[in-house]
């Protein structure tokens, strides 16, 4: 038969901190759900390319439902561009 070892100190000490560090990980991803970081929100609607800063993700999916945008993008942390048009 195999001998079993009886876990040390420094063993039991080293899983108490991986399971809080899995528990910490584990408490900020879940029911809260991920960060909502501002960024910059583009509705394409009617031909015309609009920018709105400073978003965040879901309120700019809102936002381009209820304007009915053909087409919208978000660019996370990112400022409006004007592609060098003017303001």
């Amino acid at each position: 038969m195999g001998s079993m070892r009886t876990p040390t100190r420094s063993r039991l000490i080293r899983l108490g901190l991986a399971a809080l560090l899995a528990g910490a990980f584990t408490a900020t991803s879940g029911a809260a759900g991920p960060i909502d970081w501002p960024g910059a929100c583009y509705c394409r609607g009617g031909g015309t390319l609009r920018c709105t800063a400073g978003l965040t993700l879901r309120v700019c999916q809102q936002r381009c439902d209820q304007e009915l945008c053909d087409e919208w993008f978000w660019k996370e942390r990112l400022p409006c561009w004007n592609w060098g048009y003017g303001g």
